[in-house]
C-alpha cells in the first residue's frame, strides 16, 4: 500500500511541474525560505548553519598545521570532508563516507578552489616546511533536498568568519582567514524540458537530472556536477548558467556580503 502511495504522489508532483507549477506554489526560480547562521560552534574557528526549507546543514572549520604539498611548498592546504549523518535521513548508513557524500564533498571544495576563494599563499608559514591546513567538515543534519547548494553556502560562510590562529603558534595575532571570491553554488533539476531550482526531496525524487553550477562573484563559473541519468541539451546548458548566475547573485547579496570576521 505504502508503495502505490509513494507512486501516485510521484506522478502527482510530475504531473504538476509538467504544468509549470510545484506542490509548494514555488515559481520555477524560487528558493524555499532561507536562514544562515554564523560562528554556532564554539571551538571551530569559522562555523555556519544553513537551513532551507526543512533541510539543514552545518560547516566547521579548524585549521592545524602541516607540510606543503611539494609541488606547492608556497601554498596551503584544503581538505574538505561531508558526512551524511544517520539522524538526518533513513536513507544515510553509518560507516565510511558512500559515493553520494564523496561526490557532493567534490563539488563544495571544487567550487572553493577553484574560484581562488581562499588566498593559500597567505596560509604559508615557513616556506617549504610549514602551512596552514584548512579543513571543511560539511554536516548534514536533515536531508529535505538540495543538500549541495546549502552545503556550498554553509561552506563558503564558515570561511567568511574564519580567524586563523596565529596566536597558538607563537606567530602574531589572530587574523581573519583571507578571501579573495565568494563562490555559490546553484542546483537545476530538469522535469521534461523545464529547469528549476533548489529541488525539495520530492521533486529529486521525480527530476530526470540535475546540474549544480558554482559561480564566482563576476559570474564565471567554477565548477559544474551533473547528478542523474538525464540529459541537458547545449541551450539548456547555457540557461541553466544564466540561471545559477542570477540567483548566486541574489544568494550573495542577501546572506554572505554583510558577513563580518569577528576573532
Amino acid at each position: 500500500m505504502s508503495e502505490v502511495i509513494a507512486t501516485l504522489k510521484k506522478d502527482y508532483i510530475y504531473n504538476l511541474m509538467i504544468k509549470g507549477k510545484r506542490q509548494d506554489g514555488r515559481g520555477f526560480k524560487d528558493f524555499r525560505d532561507m536562514k544562515l547562521e554564523t560562528n554556532v560552534i564554539v571551538k571551530a574557528e569559522g562555523s555556519a548553519k544553513v537551513t532551507l526549507g526543512e533541510t539543514q546543514v552545518l560547516v566547521g572549520v579548524k585549521l592545524q598545521t602541516g607540510t606543503p604539498f611539494p609541488d606547492s611548498q608556497d601554498e596551503g592546504v584544503i581538505i574538505t570532508n561531508l558526512e551524511l549523518n544517520p539522524i538526518a535521513s533513513p536513507d544515510f548508513e553509518p560507516g565510511p563516507p558512500k559515493e553520494e557524500a564523496i561526490e557532493m564533498a567534490r563539488v563544495v571544495d571544487r567550487g572553493i578552489r577553484e574560484s581562488g576563494s581562499i588566498d593559500v599563499k597567505k596560509l604559508c608559514i615557513t616556506l617549504g616546511e610549514s602551512v596552514w591546513i584548512v579543513f571543511i567538515d560539511v554536516h548534514i543534519l536533515n536531508d529535505n533536498g538540495n543538500l549541495i547548494d546549502a552545503s556550498c553556502l554553509a561552506a563558503i560562510a564558515a570561511l567568511m568568519t574564519t580567524v586563523v590562529p596565529n596566536e597558538q603558534q607563537g606567530i602574531g595575532p589572530n587574523a581573519p582567514l583571507a578571501m579573495k571570491e565568494i563562490p555559490v553554488g546553484i542546483t537545476l533539476a530538469k522535469i521534461g524540458s523545464k529547469l528549476m531550482v533548489d529541488p525539495s526531496l520530492d521533486e529529486e525524487k521525480v527530476c530526470e537530472t540535475k546540474l549544480t553550477i558554482v559561480s564566482s562573484s563576476d559570474g564565471s563559473v567554477a565548477g559544474m556536477q551533473k547528478m542523474g541519468s538525464g540529459t541537458f541539451t547545449e541551450a539548456e546548458i547555457l540557461d541553466a548558467i544564466d540561471i545559477a548566475r542570477e540567483k548566486a547573485a541574489e544568494l550573495r547579496e542577501l546572506h554572505l556580503e554583510g558577513l563580518v570576521k569577528q576573532e
